[in-house]
């Protein structure tokens, strides 16, 4: 374990913006920067950027502190003992990246690498909403569905590096098509894409909504609409509601947490979407989980990849690294 002095820098890879921040041992956010990330370059001058960024960071380390080392979420599947990126999807050439190596030859310091959305349930396990418990089942719901789970203390990355992607657990199996090319899958029903996907559909068709007057026609439009009350806008929220609460019992059913988290952009909408959650996964779930059941709302918002990547630096072995 890094020393009470040691500092850790953490890397958030996104697709049009990377985040880089500085952390001391016991967790606290000490400085954030964003920096584009041009992609479109390809992996050698993003991996020159990162670098560059982090070097600037280590400039703000206090007198007397040290590094423990560096830790980035990848928003693609990785294998987190290799650091090796198999292919990320919003970074065009990024095809079996050993972004571990390359990141650590730049700058020439301990790198670890893992998914964002497995990092930013450690993240909440270690540093937010999660802090505390033992299991944990995260979820992230915004264009699509991520997730992360955390048994006994430690990341669950299965044999490949590839646990934790619940957004394609089939749901329905003549549902709708999911972005990865299935139909029904948890992601294709719950998440903001699905939300707006039926909205656009349906809002033609319903003269008297709101939807229909609504430019652009997001997501969190139809959450608000939801809010004042249009009939339509419910009606989609409650049913994005209902299949995330119908995941987090099938989620439950297989882990047993202690508490499940939800993030991302769709977690922030109204008490109505919220509601529809809780009924809809106590309504799923089988009798002898409910009385220990927990589902709340995320702790660290948009900076969970940031503290799980540090979190997976301050302790690897719980990283599954």
């Amino acid at each position: 374990m890094p020393s009470a002095s040691a500092h850790v820098i953490a890397v958030d890879l996104g697709g049009t913006q990377f985040r880089v921040a500085l952390f001391d041992a016991a967790g606290r956010l000490l400085r954030r920067e964003a920096f584009p990330t041009h992609g479109e370059q390809g992996p050698a001058a993003v991996l020159d950027r990162i670098a560059a960024g982090c070097r600037d960071m280590l400039t703000q380390l206090p007198a007397g502190g040290s590094l423990a080392g560096v830790g980035v979420a990848a928003p693609s599947p990785i294998d987190p003992k290799r650091g090796v990126v198999f292919q990320a999807p919003n970074l065009p050439g990024w095809v079996d990246i050993p972004l571990r190596d390359e990141l650590a030859r730049r700058l020439d310091l301990p790198v670890l690498a893992g998914n964002d959305a497995n990092l930013a349930a450690l993240g909440e396990w270690r540093f937010g909403a999660g802090r505390d418990h033992g299991d944990l089942v995260y979820l992230t719901i915004s264009t699509g569905v991520g997730s992360g789970f955390v048994s006994a203390g430690r990341l669950l990355v299965g044999h490949s590096g590839l646990a934790g992607e619940a957004g394609h657990m089939v749901l329905q199996l003549d549902g709708p098509l999911c972005s990865c090319g299935k139909h029904g899958c948890f992601e294709a029903l719950a998440s903001g894409t699905a939300i707006h996907r039926e909205a656009v559909r349906r809002a033609p068709l319903a003269p008297d909504s709101a939807l229909g007057r609504r430019d652009p026609l997001t997501a969190a439009a139809v959450d608000e609409e939801a809010e004042r009350g249009d009939p339509l806008a419910r009606e989609l929220m409650e049913a994005a509601g209902r299949a995330t609460g119908a995941g987090v019992a099938s989620l439950v059913h297989i882990f047993d947490p202690d508490i499940v988290v939800i993030g991302g952009g769709v977690s922030r909408s109204g008490p109505l979407w919220w509601d529809a959650v809780q009924r809809s996964a106590r309504e799923h779930v089988l009798l002898a989980y409910l009385p220990g059941l927990r589902i709340v709302p995320a702790g660290l918002g948009d900076d969970a990849g940031l503290f799980g990547a540090a979190a997976a630096v301050l302790n690897p072995a719980a990283a599954g690294a």
